[in-house]
């Protein structure tokens, strides 16, 4: 039988292939072309139509990468046709390869009055023209050249394509057809019967009398249909494999919630510049088929996106908002883009839902439920409180199917975050987002499905993505066919929220997972491309200093808010969070305009915050007249040298620091530490004067420099391979060691390193009354496939570490106890990452470094250490062959204390001091200040709406209960408790309140947003 089968199926294939397939066309007709092609960006289409075209015929080459041609189109229906207009098609193929969609040619098509129509792609190259039988028609095809850059990922080659600079001029694509085509829509229907039945007789068991009996009737259905006559017999082969169709699927059948759906990568391998054009082209396919089909429905994330559409395509715009409205095209997700959730800091990944989540209210009136991340690399464990604060009652994503080593246990359960919150959360067991919803692909959902002792419904996402492009006609006559289907899943064609509300209804209670969702896979994307994280975290700290001081000046002095400033700068700086921008995985160009973005980004908050200072009576240091006198402004929400957290104050700085020659190196010291830096420019010793304390274990040394071959298996950006450890080189050889600071406020040195082709400069300085030496490294970096780690050796015996992510931090181990410790051996932190026993602690701080590994290690006479390093630098060579070449600067510090020391000092590296000149009287008090260490004011702002109230954010950062009164020093009328959108909810923190402000009880790590009324 299992022969016989597979010999229907090689006679089905074939039939299809050569005879169904081409009998779709009933006749077609060529048209005329003209073209032309834009000299360098995109055009809008006004301008497109009134350029000069030239006649151009099909087979002609055309496109060079990344280039824009213009193709007009007419052409005439013939007058003998006797057709529905829905089966009068523009069938045009630009040159499309077997790659992926959205990985290549791309074209929209418009009328002359400037109506998008809708996108042509591989595999759905059609245009329904309606048209009557003897009318002419007019129509302009956009035709993008876009280069495959990799979408096979086998070779991962370095490539040329990946910046419009340094790719070849000549064409990559020819035109190989545009026809006007009158569809035969009886073999088109026969074609999706077929493919129905074959996909599924293909996965049931072979003893099934099910899949016998498929069989038999696609075996008959090949006899039913002449294939002289395919057209005049296509009915009678749908009637052959009618019955087998009919059959309803079981009532214990596997649920699917069917979503149509497009994942457009807000860059990637292509620039932000396309990724707007493939939502205009996916959108437009969208609405086409919601026009032929009254029951397909459309779930779209990011409002970036949406936002790009009012912005460059209002008319599609409108088009999209009447379908919003109607329940069929639906946002989902609530944040600004699909962002990467372990680098961005605590307040942006709120942002990434408050500006999501305000475009959908003012746009729609629509408050997505559900956080829809289907493809970022991992997910912090404070995702599930910030969710919730954002008003989310579900998480999507499929994702962490990739791991390398463990199979998650759940696909529905409740995700605990950090601070105990949990969310609904869902893993689409067909394990793609870009599903065709084939026989294969529901099989697989149904047997992969991990929870079927108490639930049975799963959600599958379906249209092609990544590069875009939809759900098309023939997967939504999937769907209608696989409704009710023997021996497969139901499928019913719905929206998330009608997923979620089955789903979770299923479960009480439902499984529990706590802590992050670590992806055991793609663990590079901590470092690559160091220029693009160095300028997300100092956007990020911009932002908050020019908030904080905004609001300052705003409520102090009555200066304007610069509202519209802080949002642009906000919304550039939250699609750079994307999750393929800030991981550093998408080719050149987009990590140019990165970098150029940031620049700008900058340039308008020095603007602001240098305003903002300058109203509360300071200004540039070097435009000061002889009274006046060096005010430090403090942004973080700790005091230092004398200045308060979130005020200004002359700064009252120590002279304790001394350096003196110790044998063939250097020892530094101040009233808190001593440190010994050997000739080879490491440290041996870094001794805690008040417990004599010694960090550095016997034999070790700190401040070592390592470099490591980083050849991954595959996936180069993307990955770190756990090989690379059996490849380190220490580098102890030195060029120079040199004093560059004597005392008595700051001591220190600089150590000259060479390595290859790269030069690595560090300064070493300690400050007076510091528990901290801080390490900047400069490198000049010339290597390929190198991975370039920082590691600091601490006498501590532990089995686990801390690192901070957002509003918190969370431990992990640092042994390899069981399959899941050992696969997590590179981590992500922000801004510090803390080792200790029960008495001593040490943290290694940095200013833009997210990689790390924390490892035990035995100790000379016996116990263990723990060996903490920062990867600085990687060198990868695809899908950027150029990445991180070139001059670095980076910012670590070695904190020696507990935890709430780490925490400190983070900020402190992160946010220095600013140095202006004000007169002999100058300071400014804070507006806001805690009275408890552990609870972290974490941004001050005005209000979204315009009404001038003051929004204070802070949460518990140490892990304990913690009860502070949070005291304002500006008149207000009341607070409340709000939600990250600023709406009020009900007390759950505030345990008290007075005119000079609150008292909050706070659990470990919750994060609490007060509103205080003006």
């Amino acid at each position: 039988m299992y022969q016989q089968n597979q010999l229907v199926e090689m006679r089905v294939d074939r039939f299809v292939r050569e005879r169904l397939a081409p009998a779709v066309e009933r006749v077609r007709v060529p048209v005329t072309i003209e073209a032309w092609e834009v000299p360098d960006e995109p055009v809008p289409f006004a301008q497109a139509i009134a350029a000069p075209y030239v006649p151009f015929a099909v087979g002609q080459p055309w496109g060079k990468p990344w280039g824009t041609t213009w193709f007009h189109v007419t052409g005439t229906v013939p007058a003998e046709w006797e057709a529905d207009s829905d089966d009068v098609e523009l069938v045009v193929d630009l040159g499309f390869t077997a790659g992926q969609v959205g990985f290549q040619a791309e074209g929209l098509v418009w009328t002359p009055d400037g109506r998008i129509l809708k996108a042509l792609e591989p595999y759905n190259g059609y245009v329904r023209l309606q048209v009557a039988p003897g009318t002419s028609f007019e129509l302009y095809l956009e035709a993008a050249s876009n280069p495959d850059v990799g979408s096979e990922f086998v070779d991962f080659i370095p490539t040329k394509l990946g910046r419009k600079s340094t790719a070849p001029p000549t064409p990559i694509y020819a035109l190989r057809r545009i026809d006007v085509v009158h569809r035969d829509r009886e073999v088109w229907e026969l074609i999706q019967d077929v493919w129905t039945a074959r996909g599924l007789a293909a996965e049931l068991p072979e003893t099934s009398p099910r899949r016998a009996s498929l069989f038999a009737a696609l075996d008959a259905t090949v006899d039913a249909v002449d294939p002289c006559d395919v057209s005049g017999t296509a009915s009678a082969g749908r009637a052959v494999l009618a019955p087998v169709l009919a059959s309803p699927a079981a009532p214990s059948a596997h649920r699917v919630f069917a979503v149509g759906h497009a994942h457009i990568d807000s860059a990637w391998l292509w620039p932000v510049r396309e990724t707007v054009r493939k939502c205009a082209r996916t959108f437009s396919n969208v609405l086409d088929l919601m026009d032929q089909d009254p029951d397909f429905v459309f779930a779209c994330s990011s409002a970036q996106q949406f936002a790009w559409m009012k912005q460059f395509y209002p008319e599609l715009f409108e088009r999209i908002r009447a379908r919003v409205a109607e329940g069929r095209f639906i946002p989902v997700g609530g944040m600004w883009v699909e962002s990467d959730t372990n680098m961005p800091g605590s307040e942006a990944l709120a942002r990434q839902f408050v500006e999501g989540k305000r475009f959908f209210l003012e746009e729609f009136g629509y408050e997505p439920k559900e956080v829809w991340l289907p493809d970022s690399f991992g997910y912090t464990g404070a995702l599930p409180q910030i969710a919730r604060a954002a008003g989310a009652d579900y998480f999507l994503t499929q994702k962490i199917s990739w791991n390398e080593v463990n199979r998650f246990p759940h696909h529905s359960f409740d995700w605990e975050g950090i601070d105990g919150t949990r969310i609904f959360t869902h893993f689409p067991p067909v394990d793609t987002y870009n599903s065709q919803l084939s026989g294969a692909e529901l099989a697989h959902a149904e047997r992969n499905y991990q929870d079927k002792d108490r639930a049975n419904t799963s959600l599958v996402p379906f249209g092609y993505g990544d590069g875009g492009g939809g759900p098309t006609r023939e997967m939504v006559a999937a769907a209608r066919r696989t409704a009710s289907l023997e021996g497969s899943p139901t499928v019913r064609v719905a929206s998330p929220a009608e997923f979620f509300a089955a789903a979770s209804a299923e479960f009480d209670p439902a499984p529990v997972w706590a802590g992050e969702l670590y992806l055991e896979f793609h663990r590079g994307t901590y470092t690559s491309q160091a220029r693009t994280k160095r300028g997300n975290r100092r956007s990020e700290h911009l932002l908050h200093e020019a908030e904080l001081w905004a609001t300052t000046a705003a409520v102090r002095t009555g200066a304007a808010y610069p509202v519209e400033a802080l949002r642009a700068a906000w919304q550039t700086v939250l699609l750079q969070q994307f999750h393929d921008i800030l991981p550093g995985s998408s080719i050149g160009w987009v990590h140019d305009q990165a970098e150029q973005n940031y620049a700008i980004v900058a340039q308008s908050l020095e603007g602001v915050i240098a305003e903002a200072i300058g109203a509360l009576g300071a200004g540039a240091p070097d435009g000061s007249g002889p009274a006046a006198t060096a005010v430090a402004f403090n942004a973080s929400p700790y005091a230092v040298d004398g200045v308060p957290a979130y005020g200004a104050a002359v700064p009252d700085r120590g002279t304790d620091a001394g350096i003196e020659r110790d044998g063939d190196g250097y020892l530094l010291s101040n009233s808190a530490l001593s440190i010994r830096i050997d000739g080879d420019g490491l440290i041996t010793s870094i001794v805690d004067r008040a417990t004599e304390r010694e960090v550095v274990p016997p034999g070790t040394r700190a401040n070592v420099l390592q470099v490591f071959r980083d050849t991954p298996t595959q996936w180069d950006a993307w990955d770190v391979d756990v090989e690379y450890r059996r490849s380190g080189v220490d580098l102890t050889d030195l060029d120079s060691l040199d004093v560059i600071a004597d005392g008595p406020t700051r001591v220190g040195v600089r150590i000259v390193r060479r390595t290859g082709a790269s030069v690595i400069t560090q300064t070493l300085t300690l400050d007076a009354g510091a528990h901290a030496l801080d390490i900047e490294t400069h490198v000049d970096w010339h290597e390929r496939q190198r991975m370039l780690k920082l590691a600091v050796p601490v006498d501590v015996h532990t089995s686990s570490a801390r690192s901070e992510i957002q509003f918190g931090h969370i431990d992990r181990p640092t042994h390899t106890n069981t399959s899941w410790d050992t696969a997590r051996f590179e981590t992500p932190a922000h801004r510090w990452v803390h080792v200790a026993d029960a008495g001593f602690g040490v943290g290694v701080a940095n200013d833009s470094t997210y990689g790390h590994d924390i490892t035990r290690h035995a100790r000379d006479g016996g116990g263990t250490y723990s060996l903490v390093r920062q990867t600085l630098l990687r060198a990868p060579m695809f899908p950027d062959p150029v990445a991180d070449q070139g001059e670095h600067v980076l910012r670590s510090a070695i904190v020696v204390g507990g935890v709430d020391r780490a925490i400190e000092e983070g900020y402190r590296l992160n946010l220095p001091s600013r140095v202006a000149a004000a007169g002999p009287d100058a300071g400014v008090e804070p507006l806001v200040a805690s009275s408890h260490p552990a609870v972290v004011i974490e941004t001050v702002k005005l209000a979204e709406d315009g009404s001038g109230d003051v929004i204070v954010r802070l949460y518990e950062a140490h892990g304990t209960r913690a009860t502070a009164d949070v005291s304002t020093t500006f008149p207000h009328s009341g607070v409340i408790e709000t939600d990250l959108i600023e709406r009020e909810t009900p007390p759950d923190a505030v345990a008290g309140s007075s005119e000079s402000g609150v008292t909050v009880a706070l659990r470990p790590f919750q994060l609490v947003t007060l509103r205080f009324a003006r």
